[in-house]
């Protein structure tokens, strides 16, 4: 289901075809540090770059028997370098390759991801703009609270994908590392210079200390970045999917021409874009906690982050992708209602003012106790009788009209009073 939306951007990254030629970049970069530092000769490192190339199905044959995939990819290089290659991968371990290449691969994910996010904030910016005093309800366990905005739920999430940029932004310094210090990470076969060349010319800080691995804490913490996105998104469906229930119906996620909702009833409209968003989150978190388990190695390395990792990396990257490219659709064609916003404010018939009564009782000398009880007691009454409404029973209410002018009570039941400091929340988030 998800190959035929996934975007070819992100899958480029993650194909095996990519995984070899960036680890050839890093087995060409460490010839070239190496001649530099005179530890192979010139020409040879000259040949290797020129010749350095791979072939995939002979790396699979090769596979076969060797049963090791870096052994198989430096045997299919040689076919094209040919007596020159002995110099390729002198010193070096395959983890010295493979996370190294991994850390290149991780980068290029997050900087798509990154561009994928800020893109999104700005869309999530635009609307809140726009929606910024369209009345709606705000609910608390579900149930109706006080009167928020449109534009004050999608500044919300704009902040929050803010701090997502943040996130994926730190993910993406803490794994631009790699390391070229040989079986056990010690240098005992290759000089350390080589390392700090290599990893220079691929743009790339060398590890301060490593093992025979660039250790799994990095990548537990792109995972966990990768996870909260999600989170965030999976959010945002749920508020979408809630809003565009039948019998709320605020907002509504994009119904094309032809698109059908249910085989069975013509006239369902389902959230499915939304769903399939916050059923995908899942996977996200189920990979960061996979990636945690991977921390945990024996000794100097062993391998059971490798057949994990080869899941989860490009699983997570493509998922994110994908999910976070489809909200932006869903956003940027969100159906809005404002009428049925300002109906269902209406709808517990004047409830949803019971605090600006409950504080205006106190203003005018009510202990908070018993002010409390008097709103409560008509709140209740209109909850349980639809043809009741808050604002007339406390007109009829004596103890409350000892205090109040029926002007004062009429003022007590705008809209006006709740969203008159949404400019100021704007303010603080887009300054």
């Amino acid at each position: 289901m998800i190959s035929r939306y996934t975007l070819p951007e992100m899958g480029k990254i993650w194909t095996e075809e990519n995984r070899f030629k960036v680890m050839l970049e890093v087995e060409v970069a460490a010839c070239q540090a190496m001649a530099a530092l005179h530890l192979i000769p010139a020409k040879s490192a000259v040949n290797i770059r020129k010749k350095a190339s791979f072939k995939l199905s002979q790396i699979h044959k090769y596979e076969e028997v060797t049963k090791h995939d870096v052994t198989a990819f430096l045997k299919s290089i040689a076919d094209f370098v040919g007596p020159d290659a002995r110099f390729i991968h002198k010193g070096l371990t395959s983890s010295d390759v493979l996370d190294t290449a991994l850390s290149l691969q991780i980068r290029e994910g997050l900087d798509l991801l990154i561009q994928n996010t800020q893109e999104f904030a700005t869309i999530l910016k635009k609307k809140a703009v726009q929606y910024r005093d369209t009345p709606m309800i705000g609910r608390s366990h579900g149930v109706h609270g006080e009167p928020v905005t449109l534009g004050l739920k999608f500044l919300l999430f704009y902040d929050e994908f803010r701090r997502n940029l943040l996130r994926l932004e730190n993910a993406r310094k803490v794994i631009s590392y790699g390391k070229i210090s040989g079986a056990v990470g010690t240098y005992a076969n290759i000089d350390p210079r080589v390392e700090d060349k290599t990893l220079k010319l691929l743009k790339l800080k060398t590890a301060p200390v490593s093992t025979q691995v660039l250790q799994r804490d990095r990548h537990a913490e792109v995972l966990s970045a990768l996870a909260i996105l999600g989170g965030s998104l999976e959010k945002l469906a749920t508020e979408i999917r809630h809003l565009q229930k039948t019998e709320t119906l605020e907002v509504e996620e994009p119904f094309s021409e032809g698109q059908t909702g249910s085989s069975a009833m013509p006239h369902k409209r389902n959230p499915v874009n939304c769903e399939r968003i916050a059923g995908l989150a899942r996977v996200l978190r189920g990979n960061s906690h996979a990636a945690v388990e991977n921390i945990a190695l024996w000794h100097e390395r062993d391998i059971t982050h490798s057949s994990v990792e080869r899941i989860i990396l490009p699983d997570s990257f493509i998922l994110a992708h994908f999910m976070i490219s489809e909200m932006a659709a869903v956003i940027r064609g969100l159906h809005v209602y404002p009428e049925n916003m300002m109906d269902n404010i209406w709808k517990t018939r004047g409830l949803i003012f019971s605090q600006r009564v409950l504080l205006a009782l106190i203003d005018k000398g009510l202990l908070r106790e018993a002010a409390y009880k008097i709103v409560q007691k008509n709140a209740m009454r209109v909850w349980k009788d639809k043809n009741l409404n808050l604002k007339d029973l406390l007109l009829d209410e004596k103890e409350v009209m000892a205090h109040f002018s029926k002007k004062e009570i009429e003022s007590l039941f705008h809209l006006d009073y709740h969203l008159k400091h949404v400019a100021t929340i704007f303010k603080r988030v887009l300054k």
